[in-house]
């Protein structure tokens, strides 16, 4: 009880509800990416089920989090793995008009899986940094995101419907991401920082811009639209 009166105590848990806020937000947009082609219906399952693998992905990956921070080129390899599903979310818009529903609800519960993969590991490990070793405060991040995660996704489904720009945009996050991933990680962090030093842009505050980021953003965009035209033109043929 001395623990929780302490400023210190709510200052960490004030950073895990932040950072839960804009990771498990991410988990919510690669979710309703996923689901964006399925029958409403489908839609249901693939939220449904997606939220219930992300739940259980941040129980297995809590509960090894301090360990796992330890762990080198972990985020080199999430950073490619979202840089691809960036590119493919894109790349298979309004191109899968003639697969059948149930291969569709698998295919997108197969892509969350993989998403939610990455981007639990990512969260998981800024709560855990941020957690500094208390389990108590490991356990109350975990439970802010199961809601972000679940209710998000389904609203973010229902944005995507009237404004499909969302998702360019949530492809875009993705790239963003893994730009992100890819300069953070302990591997090769010492070489970041003695040969590049300057790769975020500062805005005002303490808000900054990875510029590794705003490139993959940019290039899942680009790789992403052009073999999206492409397969369009190779169904239309």
């Amino acid at each position: 009880m001395d623990v929780i009166s302490t400023a210190a105590f709510w200052a960490a848990l004030g950073n895990i509800i932040l950072i839960n806020i804009v990771l498990s937000g991410d988990n919510a947009v690669v979710i309703a990416l996923a689901a964006k082609s399925l029958p409403p219906k489908q839609k249901k399952l693939a939220v449904i089920w997606g939220s219930a693998a992300a739940i259980i992905l941040r129980i297995v990956l809590t509960i090894f989090a301090l360990q796992l921070l330890t762990l080198p080129y972990l985020k080199l390899i999430g950073g490619v793995l979202l840089f691809y599903i960036g590119v493919q979310l894109l790349a298979e818009d309004g191109g899968e008009e003639n697969i059948e529903g149930s291969s569709n609800l698998w295919g997108a519960i197969k892509t969350i899986l993989i998403a939610d993969l990455v981007m639990s590991l990512d969260n998981v490990l800024g709560v855990a940094a941020a957690a500094d070793g208390h389990v108590g405060l490991l356990i109350i991040g975990l439970a802010i995101s199961v809601p972000l995660i679940v209710f998000g996704s389904t609203l973010v489904l229902k944005l995507m419907e009237k404004f499909p720009i969302i998702i360019t945009l949530g492809a875009a996050l993705l790239g963003y991401l893994a730009g992100e991933m890819l300069f953070s990680d302990t591997a090769v962090v010492p070489w970041i920082e003695a040969n590049v030093p300057h790769h975020e842009l500062n805005l005002f505050g303490n808000t900054h811009l990875s510029i590794p980021g705003l490139v993959l953003a940019l290039g899942v965009v680009i790789v992403g639209t052009y073999l999206g035209k492409r397969h369009h033109k190779a169904a239309a043929a």
